[in-house]
């Protein structure tokens, strides 16, 4: 083939540590249209970008030239040190190590979508944990929920 055609969906979750400061209300909107930035950066497709003080959740699709474990690690970087920018309260943030990634068919974009936009009213009934270990329960993820969000 003359080019590389590639369109892989992705489901991106990542969770800050339990020492750190949480993103503040006021200030998530920015948050998630800076993460929008990076994700273009990386020439790559910003479809849902929502979360909560505590999280984010992203819909996008996997840049053709980055590994996953790459694109992830931008993201993180880059939104830490541009958040600790944003006022001395964030001087403490920080993410997780870990993340989770599944993949989307396009037959639930749509549905995906509404789930991201719909963070703060899921999270009044759910609590990250659950919704975390019922993602990796979904797609057969093993996992030692001991460790499930450990720093």
């Amino acid at each position: 083939m003359a080019s590389t055609l590639v369109k892989i969906d992705v489901h991106i979750i990542f969770h800050i540590k339990t020492t750190s400061v949480e993103m503040r209300e006021a200030d998530i909107p920015h948050i998630h249209k800076y993460i929008g930035g990076i994700i273009e950066n990386q020439q790559s497709i910003p479809v849902c970008i929502g979360g909560i003080a505590d999280h984010v959740h992203i819909l996008c699709t996997l840049p053709k030239t980055m590994a996953l474990s790459d694109f992830v690690r931008s993201i993180k970087a880059n939104l830490s040190r541009w958040i600790k920018t944003l006022d001395p309260h964030y001087a403490g943030f920080e993410w997780q190590t870990g993340y989770g990634a599944f993949s989307v068919s396009p037959s639930i974009i749509d549905k995906t979508i509404n789930y991201i936009n719909n963070q703060a009213e899921h999270h009044k009934k759910v609590s990250f944990s659950d919704e975390y270990a019922a993602f990796l329960a979904a797609y057969n993820v093993e996992f030692n929920p001991d460790f499930l969000l450990t720093d």
